[in-house]
C-alpha cells in the first residue's frame, strides 16, 4: 500500500472510532417500538391500512443484474485463463464499474416485495443455472428478493453473479459437538489430491485444531508417496492491528507457529504448500465464515470455528455444480495472488462428477429399515414414519431419569459396514485381549486442554491470555465463550450438576470404569463386519482412524456415540457431549428409546441435484446499520413474507432488529414460528450499545406484542442438550447451541454461517446456501429433533415468553426480561471481565 493509502486507512478507522461509533451508539435504539396487537390481528387490519402504492412497469431484477447473471465470465473463469491474477483484480476487471443502484431502484424493490409477478419469477428462474432441476415457486420468489439487493451493491453478494444459483447434492449433514465436525474435516483433508482451502472465523490452538494440523501431516505424508505436493491455504479472522493497513493480511510462518495458532512448521509438512491469511476489515468487519473447498470437488459450510466449547454445531457436505460457486467466493474471499496459484483452477467441479454417490457403498448405509446398519433410529427420510414435522409434547423439567435396568443390554450398538480399508492403525492385529479393548476405548479428554495428551503444552502468561480474550471477542463478537480464564478450566460438578439439576446414573468411579470397558460383539456386527473384523476405534487426535468415504466415518461416529457395555444410551450421549470441555458433567434425562439414539452423522440417500443458491453478504467495518440490504438478509425476510405453512430458526442468539417485526407478522397471519434460540448466549454482548439485547429479552418483547391469536403461532424455545431436562444458560458453557438454520414450509433450508443477530445482520460476512430439497430437509427436520431434548424441555410461556420448570421458577444465573437502566454498563464491565478472564456479571 502507498503512503496514501496508509493515512487513508488510518483517519478512516479515526472517524469510525471517535465520530460514527458514538453517534452511532447514541441513536441506534435495540428494537423499533412494536404496538401490542392485543385485539385482532394483521391480516384483519390490513384492510384498514393505507393502500399499497401501485408497482412502478417494469421488473424488479433490473436488467444491469439479468446480464451480470446471464455473462459467462466469472472470478474463476478469469483466473482459469490467467492463475496468476489476483481475485481483487478479476472482481474489479468484471464489476468495478458497477456502482451502487439508484436510491430509488433499493426502495422500489423494498416497497414491492410482496407484489411478484409471474414474469419476475420467470426472471428469477432464467438468473440461474439449475442444470436439470426446477426450482420451486417459493425458492424463486426468496430467490428473486436475493437478486434485487444486487442492483444496490454487486460486492454483497461474495460471488460471482452467474454462478448466484445453481445445484448440487448434499450427501451428509453432521449435526454434532466440534470434534465430529472436525473428524469429517480431516478426512476431507487426508484425502485430497491438490489442494484444500480452508476458511474460519477464529483459530485457536486446541484439541479442535489438532484434528486438522495431524490431517494436515498425514496429507503431507501420502502426497510425498505419491510423489505430488499439495496447496493449502488458511484464512481466519485473529484481529491484528496490521489489518488497520492490509484487511488481508500475510501470516509469516514465525507467527503461526506461536502459542495460540501452533500450525505445523515447514519442515513437517514437506509436501504441502502452505499459505496463512489473517483477513478482517476494520472496525467491525468480521470474517465470520467457515468453510473448506478440497479440490474443488467436496466443499463443507459449517456453524462453528476451529476452537474448544461445549456447542452443538451443524456441517452440510456440498458436491456438484454448488462447489464452482463456493469455489469462486473462496477466490473472492482471499481476494490477493495465489502464490503458488491452485491446481484446480481449470478444473470446474461441474465436470467432476458426484464422487460420493459414485461409492456404491453409500446407499449401504442404511438398513432395509432406513437406519444406519446396526443401529436403530431411522434417517433415511423415505423410510421415517410419518408425523407433524414439529410436533411435541412438553415434558415436566424436573422429571427424574429412570433406568431400566434391562435398558443397559444393547445389542444394536453395531458398526454396521465400513468400506475403509485405509485406517491409520487397523485394529485386530493382536490377539491380545487388552489391544482389543484399547481399540476400542473412548479417550477420556481432561477439560484443560494444556494437559490433555493430544494437546502440545503452550502456558500462556496473564497479559497474553488478555490479548487472547480481547482478540477472541472482537472477531467472534462472543464476549461468553472466551478462549482462557485466568485460574484455569472451571470445576465442573462431579458429584451433581448444577442446582436443582437431578443426578442420574453411575458414579464417577464407575463412570470410568465403564468409560474404559469392551463391548460385547452385537449380531449386526458380525452380520456386517468391518475390514479387520473388530470394532472401529474412535477417530481422536492421539489415535487417528481415518476413513476412505462417509459409510465409512457414519460407522465409525455410529459407534461412538453408541452405549457401551453398562451404559444407557443418555449416559452415551453425556460422555460424547462432554468431550474435550465437561468431564464429569452428568445427564439428567430419561433414557430415550431405540429409535431416538443420537445420529451425529446424518446421511442423505443418494438422490439427483437440487437447486441452490447462495446467500451471503459482504463485510462492512463502519459502526453503523447502514448494511442490511443484502442476499442473507433479504432471503430470511422473504421467507417469513412467503412461506404458507411454517418456518423453523435454530440460532445462537435472535436480536437483529428488522427480523423480529417480521416474526410477529408471520405468526399473526397463521404461520407457526419454530424458534429455538440458547438461553443467555453472549449476553455480555447483546447488551452494549448497537446490540439487539438479549435472547429473553426479545422473547418477552414478541410474546407481549402478539395478539392471542398470533402467540399460538409463536412457538419458543429455549436450547436443552440431549441429556438435560433444563435449559442451562450459556455462561456456564456446560450445554450451548451454535447451529444457524432457517427451514421454510419443509422444504426449504439456508445453512451457514450467519446468526439472527446484530453482528451477522449488519457486518459480518457470513456464507450461507439456500437449498430446495424436501428430502434433505425432512433428515434435517428429524435430525434437529433427535439430537437434542430442546422441544421436550425448553418451551417458554407463551404468556410472557419466560421459561419456568414445573415448580413455576425461572431459569437460575439469568439476566432475566429486564436487565435495567444502565445494562450497558453492565455489558462494557463483563466484557472487559472477559478479557481478564474473570468471573461473570
Amino acid at each position: 500500500m502507498t503512503f496514501y493509502q496508509n493515512l487513508e486507512a488510518i483517519v478512516t478507522l479515526f472517524i469510525q472510532l471517535f465520530v460514527i461509533f458514538p453517534y452511532s451508539a447514541l441513536t441506534i435504539q435495540r428494537q423499533r417500538e412494536l404496538i401490542p396487537k392485543d385485539k385482532q390481528s394483521i391480516e384483519h387490519t390490513a384492510h384498514s391500512e393505507e393502500k399499497e402504492p401501485e408497482r412502478k412497469p417494469g421488473a424488479m431484477i433490473s436488467d444491469k443484474v439479468y446480464k451480470l447473471c446471464m455473462s459467462q465470465e466469472t472470478v474463476s473463469s478469469l483466473l482459469a485463463k490467467d492463475p496468476t491474477m489476483a481475485p481483487g483484480d478479476a472482481w474489479k476487471q468484471l464489476y468495478g464499474g458497477h456502482a451502487a443502484g439508484e436510491k430509488d431502484s433499493k426502495n422500489e424493490a423494498r416497497r414491492h416485495r410482496d407484489i411478484i409477478t409471474p414474469e419476475d419469477l420467470q426472471r428469477a428462474l432464467e438468473c440461474g443455472n439449475w442444470g436439470s432441476s426446477q426450482p420451486s415457486e417459493l425458492f424463486l420468489k426468496m430467490y428473486h428478493d436475493a437478486l434485487c439487493t444486487l442492483d444496490n451493491s454487486v460486492s454483497n453478494c461474495m460471488v460471482s453473479p452467474p454462478l448466484m444459483g445453481s445445484s448440487g447434492v448434499m450427501p451428509l449433514s453432521v449435526i454434532s459437538v466440534v470434534p465430529d465436525i472436525m473428524r469429517h474435516m480431516s478426512n476431507l483433508i487426508v484425502r485430497a489430491e491438490k489442494e484444500v482451502i480452508l476458511a474460519t472465523n477464529y483459530w485457536q490452538n486446541s484439541v479442535a485444531s489438532k484434528y486438522i494440523t495431524n490431517a494436515m501431516r498425514e496429507l503431507s505424508r501420502r502426497a510425498g508417496e505419491r510423489g505430488e505436493r499439495i496447496v493449502f491455504k488458511l484464512q481466519y479472522d485473529r484481529g491484528s492491528a496490521k489489518q488497520l493497513l492490509d484487511n488481508h493480511y500475510f501470516v509469516p510462518e514465525k507467527e503461526y507457529l506461536g502459542k495460540a495458532v501452533a500450525l505445523p512448521a515447514a519442515e513437517d509438512i514437506p509436501n504441502i504448500d502452505l499459505q496463512v491469511m489473517n483477513y478482517h476489515r476494520p472496525m467491525l468487519g468480521t470474517f465470520h465464515c467457515k468453510y473448506m473447498v478440497v479440490d474443488r470437488k467436496f466443499a463443507v459450510l459449517q456453524s462453528n470455528n476451529i476452537q474448544d466449547n461445549d456447542n452443538m454445531e451443524m456441517m452440510t457436505h456440498l458436491e456438484g455444480p454448488i462447489v464452482d460457486s463456493l469455489y469462486d467466493m473462496a477466490l473472492i474471499s482471499w481476494h490477493k495472488k495465489f502464490e503458488p496459484p491452485l491446481p484446480s483452477h481449470n478444473s470446474p467441479a461441474v465436470q467432476g462428477g458426484l464422487r460420493s454417490f459414485e461409492n456404491k457403498g453409500h446407499n449401504e448405509i442404511f438398513d432395509q429399515n432406513g437406519a444406519i446398519r446396526g443401529h436403530s433410529a431411522v434417517v433415511h427420510p423415505e423410510r421415517m414414519q410419518a408425523q407433524s414435522a414439529y410436533s411435541y409434547a412438553p415434558r415436566a423439567s424436573n422429571q427424574p431419569g429412570y433406568i431400566h435396568p434391562e435398558s443397559t443390554v444393547n445389542g444394536n450398538v453395531g458398526t454396521g459396514p465400513s468400506t475403509t480399508e485405509s485406517i491409520t492403525h487397523p485394529v485386530g492385529n493382536s490377539d491380545n485381549l487388552e489391544d482389543l479393548g484399547n481399540g476400542v476405548r473412548q479417550v477420556q479428554l481432561n477439560g484443560d486442554q494444556n494437559t490433555h495428551p493430544g494437546f502440545e503444552v503452550k502456558d500462556l502468561k496473564t497479559t497474553e491470555i488478555m490479548a487472547e480474550n480481547a482478540r477472541a471477542i472482537a472477531t467472534t463478537g462472543d464476549a461468553e465463550h472466551v478462549v482462557h480464564t485466568k485460574d484455569g478450566p472451571k470445576n465442573v460438578p462431579k458429584n451433581g450438576t448444577l442446582a436443582q439439576h437431578g443426578v442420574n446414573g453411575p458414579d464417577m468411579e464407575t463412570q470410568e470404569f465403564l468409560s474404559n470397558g469392551t463391548q460385547v460383539i452385537p449380531q449386526s456386527q458380525i452380520e456386517h463386519p468391518s475390514p479387520s473384523g473388530n470394532l472401529l476405534p474412535e477417530h481422536t487426535t492421539d489415535d487417528p482412524h481415518y476413513d476412505e468415504d462417509i459409510a465409512g466415518e457414519v460407522a465409525r461416529v455410529q459407534t461412538a456415540v453408541s452405549p457401551k457395555n453398562g451404559e444407557t444410551r443418555v449416559e452415551a450421549v453425556t460422555r460424547h457431549l462432554n468431550h474435550t470441555k465437561n468431564p464429569g458433567f452428568k445427564g439428567n434425562a430419561p433414557d430415550c428409546a431405540p429409535q431416538e439414539e443420537m445420529t451425529p452423522y446424518i446421511p442423505h440417500p443418494v438422490h439427483e441435484p437440487f437447486p441452490i443458491a447462495m446467500v451471503c453478504r459482504e463485510p462492512y467495518g463502519s459502526p453503523n446499520h447502514s448494511s442490511v440490504y443484502n442476499p442473507q438478509n433479504e432471503v430470511w425476510l422473504s421467507a417469513l413474507r412467503n412461506a404458507t405453512k411454517n418456518v423453523f430458526i435454530q440460532s445462537p442468539t435472535l436480536n437483529a432488529e428488522p427480523l423480529v417485526p417480521e416474526i410477529i407478522n408471520a405468526c399473526e397471519r397463521g404461520i407457526d414460528v419454530y424458534c429455538y434460540i440458547c438461553l443467555g448466549y453472549n449476553d455480555t454482548g447483546e447488551l452494549l450499545p448497537m446490540q439487539g439485547g438479549t435472547n429473553e429479552m426479545i422473547a418477552h418483547k414478541m410474546y407481549t406484542t402478539l395478539s392471542d391469536a398470533g402467540k399460538q403461532h409463536l412457538h419458543y424455545f429455549f436450547y436443552v442438550g440431549k441429556d438435560q431436562t433444563t435449559p442451562l444458560v450459556a455462561k456456564k458453557k456446560l450445554r450451548d447451541c451454535h447451529i444457524k438454520v432457517m427451514i421454510v414450509d419443509e422444504h426449504i433450508g439456508i445453512q451457514g454461517n450467519g446468526n439472527q443477530d446484530t453482528q451477522s445482520w449488519f457486518h459480518s460476512q457470513e456464507i450461507n446456501v439456500m437449498i430446495d430439497s424436501a428430502m434433505v430437509c425432512k433428515g434435517w427436520i428429524d435430525g434437529l429433533r433427535r439430537n437434542q431434548n430442546t422441544h421436550l424441555y425448553g418451551e417458554v410461556g407463551k404468556s410472557d415468553g419466560i421459561w419456568r420448570d414445573d415448580r413455576g421458577e425461572e431459569a437460575k444465573d439469568v439476566i432475566g426480561v429486564d436487565p435495567g437502566r444502565f445494562s450497558w454498563a453492565k455489558g462494557f464491565l463483563g466484557a472487559i471481565n472477559r478479557v481478564r478472564g474473570t468471573g461473570d456479571f
